[in-house]
């Protein structure tokens, strides 16, 4: 059997499709059932509870074989490390007494980097903590997703315009999470591997947020800009949008990190697991939530 935990989520969702197609057994495990479609619950176990819970992972974990692991990393928590290392703990501690011995987590480049790294680096002391217990363990390490874009939907809509705390003309990895979900799914029901290791998913190429501006303004036929803003004026943004001090810190960390190429320096030379192109992106999952 195989536990996804955030099956309602973004990645989760598409992660769940892909094994239940595969026609594994799923065991899944939510704070809210009802987030999940009738079909989707009368195919999977369903265990309600918040996956830090350790009463409530412990139970979710019998019999077990694989378990995709993602932390909600919600910007309400308390710090970066609270919502990836602390919330794992319970986790970290049921494995070993447990069935499994496969998990594949969702996690972001920045192994080594040796400036703060805030998110990133609180994500990288996850992926060790689990990969101690000595399950098999994949990390997958992402570079920053496309789907963070969505996120700005309303300002493109409506200004024509998108924010970033990146130089415009700076090309940075950008992967799909429709190519991370399809790694994890993969990863999952083939577990033919073993070992710890870090899985870097940067998708097919470079873009600075100027080509992607071009991109999107040919997918959704209008002039759409990037709107440079500073690190700092990023975290006075999650700020406001209620991220707490520290999580909102971790924010500015990384992308300073990510501005002085933490994600450049770890991407492989081969991208060839995760294909999709800005442009496919665009087309569909942006221009749907832009044009309705």
């Amino acid at each position: 059997m195989i536990l996804i935990t955030t099956p309602a989520g973004d990645i989760g969702t598409r992660v769940l499709s892909h094994v239940l197609e595969a026609g594994e057994a799923v065991r899944v495990i939510l704070r809210d059932a009802s987030k999940l479609d009738r079909n989707t619950r009368a195919s999977v176990d369903v265990i309600e509870g918040s996956h830090a819970d350790a009463v409530t992972i412990s139970a979710a974990l019998d019999d077990v074989s694989a378990v995709f692991w993602l932390p909600p990393g919600p910007p309400t928590a308390e710090s970066p490390e609270a919502a990836y290392v602390a919330f794992s703990r319970a986790f970290c501690d049921a494995l070993p007494g447990s069935t499994v011995s496969h998990v594949v987590g969702v996690s972001a480049l920045g192994r080594g980097w040796p400036s703060p790294a805030g998110h990133a680096a609180a994500s990288v002391a996850m992926d060790d903590r689990i990969g101690a217990t000595g399950v098999a363990y994949r990390s997958l390490a992402c570079a920053s997703l496309m789907d963070n874009l969505a996120r700005q939907a309303e300002p493109i809509r409506e200004q024509g315009v998108f924010y970033q705390p990146t130089p415009s003309d700076m090309k940075l990895p950008h992967v799909a999470k429709s190519d991370v979900a399809r790694v994890a799914a993969g990863l999952l029901s083939k577990r033919d591997w073993d070992g710890v290791a870090d899985l870097p998913l940067c998708g097919p190429e470079n873009l600075s947020f100027e080509e992607m501006a071009l991109v999107m303004s040919e997918v959704l036929g209008r002039e759409i800009a990037v709107h440079e803003i500073t690190p700092e004026d990023f975290g006075g943004m999650m700020r406001r949008m209620g991220a707490t001090e520290k999580m909102a810190q971790g924010y500015v960390e990384m992308m300073t990190a990510k501005n002085e190429g933490m994600d450049t320096a770890a991407c492989p030379t081969d991208r060839s697991a995760t294909p999709t192109t800005f442009r496919t992106w665009c087309k569909t999952e942006l221009r749907p939530l832009v044009q309705g």
